[in-house]
């Protein structure tokens, strides 16, 4: 029998998902301009600007004497450390390269094809983009005028399409927080059949006792997920390791979900040395918890209409002249993440990075 010829697309490239059209691209911070004999800063990524610690620096340099070897794939010794931390059983863990990834996966192993992600927006810059690489549909929600979760208006938004709903808490680009009562409120109207995942990379920073720890709230909601990160306040950024809490069934599909030997042997033994030197580490967020103090009150001193950041960054609310201000800072050689139209968010970084940001907010202000 003669085989007919296949039609094919008349400019001769590959056929593509038609998701990817119009898929916004992911934004990262840019790093600080080099100066002419000036030093710069980077605060434009929500790094952490302390190295890692000497024991985690030893582990890890041990440890590239063995990448000629597979990483363990199942994460064995980084799972049970979590799971000791956080006692929950092993079995609720799964990890990935980042709480980014792992937000990935939870998309993919609950949407597709006419299922619908919601969102509060602005928020984390990747909701919409794996939502929309997952062949879902996007429902991004206003935030209220104190650049906080409309909680009222998300639940309403909850329909029968609805597969998977983000709570970013503390929220980015804004710092802000959602307390436990609102918190529970919201999850009780949401229908047990829907996941709800509780995006926490910026837990360790909180200080106000109103917010719950997601992993709290998870253990008696199995529609509950919790996502955390070593990039944040463990300062493993360059390393990209993270992990969920959820109860067997969602950390099951996580990790039917998530890429092969996806956190490599470095990141693991990484991640595992600095939870057990968490007390020491968690000294470093103590610290740019104190500079973080210091830079809102600088800044309501200098006339900014700002609302409380919980995260390790504030969020100035700038409008048209976002792109003005990023400049600004720039040429003053500290770079910040401008989200145009809207405002910029800083980072905390190093005590002379973010005096140079207040001289730099406090000389705008009087133009």
């Amino acid at each position: 029998m003669t085989q007919q010829p296949r039609n094919t697309d008349d400019s001769g490239a590959p056929r593509l998902r038609a998701a990817l059209e119009g898929l916004p691209a992911y934004k990262a911070g840019r790093p600080a301009a080099a100066g002419e004999g000036a030093q710069t800063f980077k605060l434009s990524s929500n790094e952490n600007p302390y190295p890692p610690l000497p024991g985690v620096l030893k582990v890890v340099a041990e440890a590239v004497g063995e990448i000629n070897r597979y990483p363990d794939a199942a994460n064995v010794e980084l799972i049970e450390t979590l799971a000791e931390r956080f006692g929950v059983p092993a079995s609720h863990i799964a990890t990935g390269t980042g709480s980014v990834a792992v937000a990935q996966s939870l998309v993919n192993a609950t949407s597709g094809e006419g299922d619908e992600v919601i969102f509060a927006w602005r928020s984390f810059e990747a909701y919409p983009i794996i939502v929309q690489l997952a062949g879902a549909t996007a429902v991004p929600i206003p935030l209220l005028a104190d650049e906080s979760h409309d909680l009222d208006a998300m639940a309403a938004a909850v329909t029968d399409r609805t597969r998977l709903i983000f709570v970013c808490n503390p929220n980015n680009p804004t710092g802000a927080v959602i307390h436990r009562a609102e918190l529970e409120r919201f999850l009780d109207r949401v229908p047990r059949d829907v996941l709800v995942v509780l995006d926490e990379a910026y837990r360790e920073f909180i200080r106000d006792e109103q917010v719950p720890d997601g992993v709290d709230v998870y253990r008696d909601r199995p529609n509950v997920a919790v996502l955390r990160t070593f990039s944040k306040a463990y300062g493993l950024a360059g390393l990209r390791v993270g992990f969920a809490v959820a109860h067997e069934p969602v950390a099951e599909a996580l990790r039917k979900a998530s890429v092969p030997f996806g956190v490599n042997r470095l990141a693991q033994v990484a991640a595992i040395a600095s939870v057990h030197a968490e007390a020491e580490l968690l000294e470093r967020v103590a610290a740019l918890v104190d500079e973080r103090t210091r830079v809102l009150e600088a800044l309501v001193g200098q006339g900014w209409t700002i609302f409380d950041s919980q995260a390790n960054f504030v969020w100035l609310r700038l409008g048209e002249r976002t792109s003005e201000f990023a400049a600004m800072c720039e040429a003053a050689g500290v770079t910040v993440r401008p989200f145009e139209g809207e405002g910029c968010r800083v980072t905390i970084g190093e005590t002379e990075a973010n005096t140079v940001f207040l001289e730099t907010a406090a000389r705008f202000m009087q133009k």
